[in-house]
């Protein structure tokens, strides 16, 4: 099978190229470095079918970092049929190097000139025949964003692998320099002026971070305002098909299997899936932000207060990376050079509210604030998070030093297509489906076990392995104000967050509104807030710290990062529940 490899540097919309090519769901964002695996699908390219990989965004290949290593690996040790090298039309002259040194390799390459959506707003001409000619090669002009020019991309792919064109007889940056600029017309005022409008608000030095923090604010709002009524009517739903088609449906099974598919599997289940619409609204309007290259801009103005506690720019985008999930995030940690800075960037991501964390707080947010309450709660622990990834860097920063310099890229304000906004909804839908075929039910299924054994106790009580489980632990959790079920949550909580939710369904024996109700007779605002802290902070799930021990090569490093913020969640929420406690009593 022949192999076509997607390259370029970051933010020149290689994903997208890759998702419109396959139909794959690479993860696509408008900030660099997002693309951290060699992502690859299969491809009908006219008769025959290839392997499609996307590799890292990079600057260069004979740069330093994880992700340029990865790419010049590959280049190296994989046989290639085809480059087809991506560039963003409307900055070229940047990508120039990049071109030339992967030409010098002297594989056969395509060259596609994406994004010709901004570069004709800016009035930018290519003479594309002019440009091929000149570089030998063929070269490919279209708008990945829009679909413009793709059905002309797969032809241009099929012809290139038959005829296996020679080395490019342009391999140096001034000939492939002086190709561009005798092919390209560009205004002499070409620019993006609503970017620079925009940016004149948004970076400003003293109003750019409170418009940041507030643009979340309303985030959170958004998500609670019309995310709830979706809720409500996912949970009457899900109620509906126990109730009436359920239970009749397993009356006649034997009373131990019948507790176990239904108050154990669908119960814990269903009540997780109840939420999935205020997930998936929460990561659109997120993903809707990061499109736009609004996270950029953040990145940007928070890398000199990062600076401070021996963080950057781009650690603060990575910590961002991970209100998705840590893994992806702590994996973006490649594009970063320094081995320090690295080391101490991928020790504050797992602070970040990750979708499975995000399930946990709005469920228990629902369910004992009011509406008015709702974002302010939910954004406070958006707060907390950052906090403690601040006071993390800054205890361990002369630990872990960074010496690299600090380069981001600052792409034009764009907006998010239809298409990209609905890929980003089913993205997080596909990611909850894929945790509940594995973590969730085998999660669930353990609890409903230990809270229905030994057989013939009570559901749930002291006498059961759970209820065991619990009081033992109570002398470590109680003076949190984490009761016996909660405690039995949160051990769970340790192989995935989404188990967290359900295993209360499992617990209490109830789904839905029974559930929310029940939860509201056992604990109070303050417990759950202190509970929900506690989550938060505390050691981070299986599959990230499988993925730090993997990164990092390092079993030390892997044992303090999840020693500290067990050790850190224990104090913190100590602290709060004694003195809201106080408070209110």
């Amino acid at each position: 099978m022949q192999r076509v490899a997607l390259l370029g540097m970051p933010n020149t919309g290689k994903s997208t190229l890759f998702n419109r090519l396959t139909g794959a769901h690479a993860k696509v964002g408008n900030w660099p470095g997002l693309t951290v695996e060699l992502l690859n699908a299969r491809l009908i390219v006219g008769d025959q079918v290839v392997r499609m990989v996307d590799l890292p965004g990079i600057y260069d290949l004979n740069g330093y970092s994880e992700d340029e290593r990865v790419v010049t690996t590959f280049l190296d040790t994989q046989q290639t049929n085809l480059i087809i090298f991506v560039l963003n039309t409307s900055q070229y002259e940047r990508q120039l190097n990049l071109l030339s040194q992967v030409m010098a390799k002297g594989i056969p390459m395509l060259l596609v000139l994406n994004m010709v959506d901004e570069a004709s707003a800016m009035g930018i001409h290519v003479d594309v025949d002019a440009l091929s000619q000149k570089l030998q090669m063929p070269v490919h002009f279209l708008s990945a964003k829009y679909g413009q020019g793709m059905e002309r991309l797969q032809p241009a792919i099929r012809q290139s692998l038959r005829e296996a064109p020679t080395q490019p007889m342009h391999t140096t940056l001034a000939a492939v320099d002086k190709a561009f600029h005798e092919s390209i017309r560009v205004p002499a005022q070409a620019s993006h002026a609503m970017t620079e409008r925009l940016d004149k608000v948004l970076l400003h030095p003293v109003f750019g971070l409170p418009i940041f923090f507030l643009v979340m604010l309303l985030l959170f709002e958004g998500v609670f305002a019309i995310g709830k009524p979706l809720q409500d009517g996912a949970t009457w739903l899900l109620s509906t098909i126990r109730t009436e088609a359920l239970d009749p449906l397993f009356t006649h099974f034997p009373p131990l299997l019948q507790g176990l598919l239904l108050d154990g599997v669908y119960n814990g289940l269903s009540t997780v899936a109840s939420f999935v619409p205020l997930i998936v609204l929460f990561f659109l309007f997120i993903g809707i932000v990061e499109d736009t290259g609004y996270l950029s801009r953040a990145a940007f103005l928070m890398d000199a207060l990062m600076a401070k506690f021996g963080l950057d720019g781009r650690s603060f985008v990575m910590l961002l990376m991970g209100f998705g999930c840590n893994v992806p995030a702590l994996m973006g940690t490649r594009v970063i050079r320094s081995k320090g800075l690295r080391y101490l960037t991928m020790l504050t991501i797992p602070f970040s509210l990750c979708s499975a964390r995000m399930q946990v707080f709005v469920f228990l947010i629902a369910a004992l604030f009011t509406a008015e309450q709702a974002p302010w709660v939910l954004f406070s622990l958006y707060v907390m998070s950052i906090l403690m990834s601040i006071v993390t860097s800054l205890i361990f920063k002369r630990q872990y030093v960074n010496s690299d310099a600090f380069i981001l890229e600052m792409p034009p304000y764009r907006f998010p297509t239809v298409r990209q906004m609905v890929l980003t909804g089913w993205q997080e839908v596909r990611h909850f489906l894929n945790r509940a075929t594995r973590f969730i039910v085998i999660g669930v299924v353990m609890i409903w076990v230990l809270t229905n054994f030994p057989q013939g106790v009570q559901p749930g009580s002291i006498d059961s392995w759970a209820g065991q489980l619990g009081n033992w632990l109570q002398p470590i959790f109680h003076p949190l104000g984490i009761n016996a079920e909660l405690t039995i949550a949160l051990l769970f909580g340790f192989i995935a967050k989404e188990i967290v939710i359900g295993s209360l369904a499992v617990i209490y024996g109830q789904e839905g509104a029974d559930l929310v109700h029940t939860i509201t007779q056992h604990i109070t605002w303050v417990e759950a807030y202190s509970f929900m802290l506690f989550v938060l902070i505390y050691t981070p799930c299986v599959s990230t710290i499988a993925t730090i021990r993997k990164e990092t090569k390092s079993l030390g490093f892997t044992v303090l990062s999840v020693a500290w913020p067990m050790t850190v969640a224990w104090f913190i929420t100590l602290a709060f529940y004694k003195v809201a406690t106080w408070v209110v009593n």
